[in-house]
C-alpha cells in the first residue's frame, strides 16, 4: 500500500487502533518527549500519538513506526516477515546463475517489475508544494526539544537530500538538524555518511552544495532514509519495492534536487563548504548516553513549501527500547536475505537486541560445516556495512532452536562458552557515538563463538566444557561463597564494594555481579586481589561489575550498560583461581570509566533522563491526555546513575 502523505497514513493507523489522539495542549520543549517516553516504553511498543494542540499550526505524529505492527502498516502488510520474504524471493532469482538463454528470459518479468518501483521525475509542482511560505520561518514548527541537556531544538525525521557532484548520483539519509535561527540549521553527517562524502567533494571544488530536506510523506520515505543501502543505489527504489509502486519526484523551487511531490515539508537550501562550521549539540541519543558537541556544517534554508494537510514527523531517542528499536528490528529481517545470499551464505539467522542500541551487540546464527567459521563469519560482518560498527558479536549454530528467545541464548553460553577458548578480540571501527572507546571512532571489539567445537578447534582443551552441567546448589550464592564474602572484613577492605547479584537463578548462568562505588578508595586492583581468594569463587566463570545505582535485578538494563560502557581489550581481564578447573574467571568491568581510575582521556556522556521539573508537570497533566492508567517516568530508574545537569557526566 502506498500513503500520500502522513495524513492518510494517520487514517490507517486510527483504522487499526494504533493512534491515540491528544488534543490538551503539550509544549514540545520536553514534555512531548516525556509522555512520548512513556508510551514508547509499554510493551510492544505502545501506540502512535498525534499532539494536535501544540502551539503550531501542524499536528505532530510521534512513535509512528514504534511497533511491529505499524511498521507492518507503513510497508502495506499483515506482517514485516512478508517483506523478508519478498527480498529473499527477489535476491535468489538476481543471483542464480543463468545458463541458457531460456532461463534468462524468464528473469524478464521480474526485471519489468523491479523497473517499475524506480523513482520517476515529474514536471509541474507536487502536493508538497501547494503552500509556499513567503519567508522561510522553521520556528513555525513544532520542533522538539527532546532531553534537558540537548543543545537546543532539534529536527529528528529529517530526509537529507544530496547530490555527488562528480556522478549526479542521488543520496537520501537522514541527519539530526539543529535549529539555530528562522533560516538555519546544523546539518549532523558523520564522517562515514554518504552526506559527507558528498560535501568534502563540494568543498574541494569550491562550490556552493544544494541540499534539500523533507518531512513526512509515506512513512516507507522515512524507513528508506534510515536502512542501510549500498552505496549509490537510489533510496527511493527500496521505498518503491516496500509500496510496490514507484515514488514520482518534483524538482525543487531553489535548487535543481528532486524529492517526492506527495512529502509533508520540504525545506530547500544550501551549504557552504567554505563557512566556519556551527557548534552543534549536545543531543540526547539512541545510545541513551548524550552525544556531546561538535563542529557540523551550517545549512541554510532558501524555501520552506508544505502540503495543505501537512504533519510534523518527529522522534526521540533515548534509552531503549524506544521507536528506533523496531525500526532497527525491521532492518534485521529486511537484510538479512541480501548479506546470505551474496556474502555470507552459511548465515541462517541475526538478532539484534534492543539493550544492544542496533550496534553494540549482535547475535547471528550460522550453518557450521568447518573449524573456525565463526571466526570468519565474524569478520566478514565486520567488513558488511553498517555491521562494521558491531562492538560485541555472539555465534551461535544451527544446533539452536530460536535465537530470538533469550534464554535460548542463556542455555547455550551455559553449554558453550568457555573462557579459554570462546573470545576473540579484534580492532576497527566504531560508531561515532560510542562513548566508551578512547579514540572517537575506533576501537576493540569481542566475537563470543558459542558454537559446538570440532576436534580441530579443542585439541588444547581439557576434555569437556566445565560449565555444560553446571547446576546452582540448594543453598544458593551463599553456599557457592564462602563466609567472608558477605562478612564486615571483606566490606571494610573494600569500603566501595556495594551490592552483590548473580544470575544463577534467574538464567542459571554462573555470572556474578556487583556494584562499585568508584570514588577515591576504588581500587580495580584491590577488587580482583580480593576476589582471588574468595573460596568458591570458581563456581562461576564471570564477574561483571557496575556503578553503584545500577539495578541488579533489571537484566535488561544490565545488558544496555554493559554493551555501552564496554571497551573488550581494556574492561575484560581474567582472575587467576588455584585449583580451578577453568584455571580463570573472567573479570568484566561495565562500569563508567574515569581519568582517575582507568585513564580514560574523554568526556563520559550522562544518561539520558528527564528533568524532575518536566516529569511533575507531566504526572499533573496525565489524567487530561487520554492515555489511559497513569504510567511513571522510565527515568527514575536511571537517575542514580546521573552526575550533574550537563551531557558530560561530573567527577562527583
Amino acid at each position: 500500500m502506498a500513503y500520500s502523505g502522513l495524513a492518510r497514513f494517520i487514517e490507517q493507523l486510527e483504522k487499526h487502533g494504533e493512534l491515540i489522539r491528544i488534543r490538551e495542549f503539550v509544549n514540545p520543549e520536553l514534555e512531548i518527549s516525556e509522555i512520548t517516553d512513556r508510551i514508547s516504553k509499554l510493551p510492544g511498543g505502545g501506540k502512535a500519538l498525534l499532539f494536535e494542540n501544540n502551539g503550531t499550526p501542524f499536528p505532530l505524529l510521534i512513535n509512528a513506526l514504534g511497533s511491529e505492527n505499524r511498521i507492518a502498516l507503513a510497508f502495506g502488510r499483515h506482517h514485516v516477515s512478508e517483506v523478508e520474504e519478498e527480498m529473499t524471493r527477489l535476491f535468489r532469482e538476481l543471483v542464480i546463475p543463468r545458463a541458457s538463454w531460456w532461463e534468462k528470459l524468464r528473469m524478464l518479468p521480474m526485471l519489468k517489475e523491479v523497473a517499475s518501483w524506480m523513482p520517476k521525475k515529474i514536471a509541474g509542482r507536487g502536493l508538497c508544494q501547494e503552500v509556499f511560505m513567503g519567508r522561510p520561518d522553521l520556528e513555525m514548527l513544532p520542533v522538539l526539544k527532546c532531553w534537558p541537556a540537548d543543545g537546543g531544538r532539534f529536527i529528528t525525521l529529517p530526509a537529507v537530500h544530496t547530490l555527488d557532484p562528480e556522478n549526479g548520483i542521488p543520496n537520501v539519509g537522514m541527519y539530526r538538524m539543529q535549529i539555530f535561527g528562522k533560516a538555519l540549521t546544523g546539518m549532523h553527517w558523520h564522517p562515514h555518511k554518504t552526506g559527507a562524502a558528498h560535501f568534502e567533494k563540494y568543498k574541494a571544488s569550491g562550490k556552493l552544495m544544494p541540499v534539500t530536506v523533507t518531512l513526512g510523506g509515506d512513512p516507507v520515505y522515512i524507513y528508506a532514509a534510515t536502512a542501510p543501502m549500498p552505496e549509490n543505489m537510489d533510496e527511493y527504489l527500496l521505498a518503491g519495492f516496500l509500496r510496490k509502486k514507484q515514488v514520482r519526484m518534483v524538482k525543487c523551487l531553489t535548487n535543481d534536487l528532486y524529492v517526492p511531490e506527495d512529502v509533508d515539508f520540504v525545506i530547500e537550501g544550501f551549504v557552504d563548504p567554505s563557512e566556519e562550521p556551527v557548534r552543534e549539540g549536545p543531543f540526547g541519543d539512541h545510545t541513551g548516553f548524550y552525544s556531546l558537541a561538535g563542529d557540523f556544517p551550517k545549512f541554510h534554508v532558501t524555501c520552506i513549501t508544505h502540503r495543505k494537510d501537512a504533519v510534523y514527523p518527529a522522534t526521540i531517542v533515548g534509552i531503549p527500547p524506544m521507536e528506533d528499536a523496531w525500526i532497527g528490528k525491521a532492518t534485521e529481517r529486511i537484510f538479512l536475505s541480501p548479506i546470505r545470499l551474496t556474502m555470507i551464505p552459511e548465515l541462517m539467522d541475526m538478532d539484534l537486541p534492543f539493550a544492544g542500541v542496533a550496534h553494540n551487540i549482535a547475535i547471528v546464527k550460522i550453518r557450521k560445516t568447518y573449524p573456525g567459521q565463526a571466526v570468519k563469519v565474524m569478520h566478514s560482518l565486520w567488513g558488511a556495512g553498517q555491521m562494521m560498527f558491531n562492538k560485541i558479536m555472539v555465534v551461535v549454530d544451527e544446533s539452536s532452536a530460536d535465537i530470538h528467545d533469550y534464554s535460548v541464548i542463556a542455555r547455550i553460553f551455559r553449554d558453550n562458552f568457555d573462557t579459554r577458548h570462546s573470545l576473540h578480540f579484534s580492532r576497527g571501527p566504531l560508531d561515532i557515538l560510542d562513548h566508551s572507546s578512547q579514540n572517537c571512532g575506533f576501537g576493540s571489539k569481542l566475537g563470543i563463538d558459542l558454537t559446538r567445537p570440532f576436534p580441530e578447534e579443542v585439541q588444547h582443551r581439557q576434555k569437556g566444557n566445565p560449565w555444560a552441567e553446571w547446576k546452582l546448589p540448594a543453598t544458593g550464592l551463599r553456599g557457592m561463597l564462602s563466609p567472608e564474602f558477605n562478612s564486615p572484613d571483606l566490606k571494610k577492605h573494600l569500603p566501595f564494594l556495594k551490592e552483590t547479584a548473580n544470575l544463577c537463578e534467574s538464567l542459571t548462568l554462573p555470572v556474578l555481579l556487583l556494584t562499585v562505588d568508584k570514588n577515591e578508595r576504588y581500587s580495580k586492583r584491590a577488587l580482583e586481589e580480593a576476589l582471588s581468594k574468595i573460596t568458591g569463587l570458581d563456581s562461576f566463570w564471570a564477574v561483571v561489575l557496575f556503578d553503584h545505582g545500577a539495578c541488579l535485578d533489571d537484566l535488561f538494563a544490565l545488558v544496555w550498560l554493559l554493551g555501552g560502557n564496554l571497551e573488550p581489550y581494556r574492561d575484560i581481564s581474567f582472575i587467576d583461581i588455584p585449583g580451578n578447573g577453568n584455571g580463570r574467571v573472567m573479570l568484566v568491568d561495565a562500569t563508567i570509566k574515569t581519568g582517575h581510575h582507568d585513564r580514560f582521556q574523554r568526556d563520559w556522556p550522562n544518561i539520558v533522563t528527564m528533568d524532575n521539573a518536566t516529569v511533575a508537570a507531566v504526572d499533573l497533566k496525565w489524567p487530561l491526555l487520554g492515555l489511559g492508567d497513569f504510567l511513571p517516568c522510565p527515568s527514575m530508574k536511571y537517575k542514580p546513575l546521573v552526575k550533574g545537569q550537563g551531557a558530560v557526566r561530573e567527577l562527583v
